[in-house]
């Protein structure tokens, strides 16, 4: 087998090289289905801005999306369709201009909607996409009141406590909630048909969020300000925030929906359409534009730095030089983008300085976890010898360190933000949004670059508490969750490995457990393959076929904890090898999560990077021995 794996080997190699940007950076799509593009076109007409061109450009991408039964999916096998992309499709083809409610599509899209509940049934988000723009009735209230923002951090629940992802989507609707903020147009359509009954939603079902609420509005009034004064200092307050966190691009955070959401939150709070800030923000949206198959997507953010980290790593684990230029130009990329200025990350971490790295190009005061490790493996090699890297390198470990939180484990973004009173606010998969937990595969592969690149000992107390914080998270079946990627497969992938490179040994219980798990969900043609659906019902479910990337995963967990090539991994690498050119759909079925039932993520990186690692550790472990 060793020349086909040195074949394959070469071969991901070549395609990667040649996709290398002259900056030295991968700009692989960041893709994630058709709501960005959605929102972009409600957005343009909604403000009235004349981009005839990207218009239809968009609508060409979104109708390219739409099943035969007239619903759109986020991924392969979701059902019949999804109804809230099918609404947020319906409602930007509509206001497009291009097509009419009663032509075909637009007909078979809202008899979907309809049989599936209509517009009550979609995301509480684009709910509120809907109430912006004046198609649905805000709640008699929002979870969170804008006077929120003015309790102390010494407050047992306040602003700080949430996400940064939380913050920067919330604060904006909270501005907006707070007006009951709506803006038509004359071209605005009527979706009032999409209703199967109106009902004004009520939030305050819950006795336990009925507490908590109580908690906040106490607090509020502890404040002993008048309420009209509270007001206009919460609304003070929450547009100083949105504006000092402005990227260099126009966007708030980098993101595509705080971007979307602040847009409204100015225009609530007086600024002019045509306000500078407003239209830097449209053009920075605008920038992240990206062509997939001969379409224009609307990217959520880039991911230049993960894949270029992700990358780098890959061809010098696979025996590529660092001396070559590919190496090279992607090192002194990642060299440029190390952060240097404070983030909220500092609220919660006030004696450390800045020196991880974040997920985009445009991303400059909110690093994370991942990025700064996946980083620092690349550039491990440079920081030996040469002592710009070496600062660089040294600068991230001190911050990665200090990122860990208290029960030992890494979260994403910031340290010690799970408070669990907030997963009894009435928010809508707010576990994937109000809160930052520590995750096993965050965890296992930080410990993995701690075991491979540093010379921290696993008796080291950071070492120690990461592996029991794992430990503690392992299912019952022997499997890990992957908070971001899909889903227990990433997490076991992420977990094993790591343990394995800080020194527990394959005899533990629990890699023994994970392992037997591994081969028991292997499929019959030697790969494995694992659905979108897991997220949701928060337990393993099988896609109906193998995929390269989860395949790459799988072996590459099994590697790590065997001397010998068992069955099950040469069955995986036979797939990988004879799969290597593959395009179809398990080659764009999302690999990676934002949000369990409504965020997903293809990265066009991955059939490349994961298999490129397993074949490469695979070599080196067994055939080159």
């Amino acid at each position: 087998m060793n020349r086909r794996i040195t074949d394959g080997i070469e071969s991901l190699i070549e395609q990667l090289k040649k996709d290398q940007s002259f900056d030295g950076s991968w700009n692989y799509p960041f893709e994630t289905g058709i709501s960005t593009d959605c929102y972009m076109i409600i957005l343009l007409r909604t403000l009235e801005i004349d981009d005839e061109n990207l218009i239809k450009e968009l609508v060409r991408r979104i109708i390219s999306k739409q099943e035969k039964n007239g619903a759109w999916k986020l991924f392969y096998d979701e059902g019949d369709g999804n109804v809230t992309a099918t609404l947020e499709a319906y409602y930007a083809l509509l206001y497009s201009g291009y097509f009419e409610k009663s032509g075909k599509r637009l007909t078979s899209a809202r008899r979907f909607i309809l049989k599936n509940g209509g517009m009550e049934k979609v995301h509480m988000f684009t709910k509120i996409m809907l109430a912006i723009t004046g198609q649905y009735k805000w709640p008699s209230f929002f979870p969170i009141p804008l006077e929120f923002i003015l309790l102390p951090n010494t407050f047992p629940i306040n602003f700080y406590q949430l996400s940064v992802y939380g913050r920067a989507n919330l604060l904006p609707i909270m501005i907006l909630s707070d007006s009951e903020f709506q803006m038509k147009t004359k071209k605005s359509p009527d979706l009032s048909d999409l209703y199967v009954r109106q009902n004004d939603e009520e939030l305050f079902h819950e006795e336990e969020w009925r507490s908590l609420y109580g908690t906040i509005k106490s607090g509020i009034e502890s404040l002993l300000e008048i309420p009209s004064q509270l007001k206009e200092r919460a609304k003070t307050k929450g547009k100083q925030y949105m504006l000092a966190r402005i990227e260099k691009d126009g966007t708030f955070f980098s993101y595509y929906s705080s971007t979307f959401l602040m847009i409204f939150a100015l225009i609530a709070l007086g600024y002019k359409t045509t306000h500078p800030v407003i239209t830097r923000a449209v053009n920075g949206l605008k920038s992240m534009k990206t062509t997939i198959d001969g379409c224009t997507h609307m990217q959520y953010t880039t991911a230049n730095v993960w894949n270029t980290s992700l990358i780098s790593y890959a061809l010098q684990d696979a025996g590529v030089s660092g001396e070559e230029s590919v190496i090279e130009k992607a090192n002194h990329y990642l060299l440029r983008k190390q952060h240097t200025l404070y983030g909220d990350w500092v609220v919660h971490n006030p004696n450390s300085f800045p020196g991880g790295w974040g997920f985009s190009n445009i991303n400059s005061f909110n690093p994370d976890v991942d990025d700064t490790t996946a980083t620092l493996r690349s550039i491990a090699r440079d920081a030996i010898h040469n002592p710009s890297y070496r600062s660089s390198w040294e600068r991230g470990m001190k911050w990665l360190l200090s990122m860990q939180n208290e029960d030992g484990g890494w979260p994403a973004f910031e340290k010690n933000t799970n408070s669990p009173l907030f997963k009894l606010l009435p928010i809508e998969k707010g576990d994937f949004i109000l809160t930052d937990p520590p995750t096993a595969d965050l965890t296992g592969r930080t410990l993995q670059f701690l075991g491979d690149y540093t010379n921290l000992s696993s008796t080291h107390p950071s070492v120690r508490a990461g592996v029991e914080s794992i430990l503690t998270k392992q299912e019952k079946d022997g499997s890990w969750y992957g908070r971001w990627g899909i889903c227990y497969l990433y997490g076991t992938w992420g977990a094993l490995t790591g343990l394995r490179a800080v020194g527990i040994q394959p005899e533990h219980p629990a890699i023994r457990k994970a392992s037997s798990w591994l081969q028991s969900v292997q499929n019959e043609d030697g790969g494995w393959g694992e659905s979108c659906k897991s997220d949701s019902q928060k337990k393993y479910v099988a896609l109906p076929a193998s995929t390269l990337t989860h395949t790459a995963w799988a072996v590459d967990a099994l590697i790590s904890v065997s001397d010998k090539p068992s069955r099950a991994m040469k069955k995986g690498i036979e797939f990988l090898l004879e799969n290597l050119e593959k395009k179809d759909w398990t080659t764009e079925y999302p690999k990676g999560q934002g949000m369990a039932g409504a965020f997903y993520i293809h990265y066009h990186s991955y059939r490349y990077v994961f298999p490129l690692l397993a074949l490469a550790h695979y070599d080196r472990k067994y055939e080159k021995s």
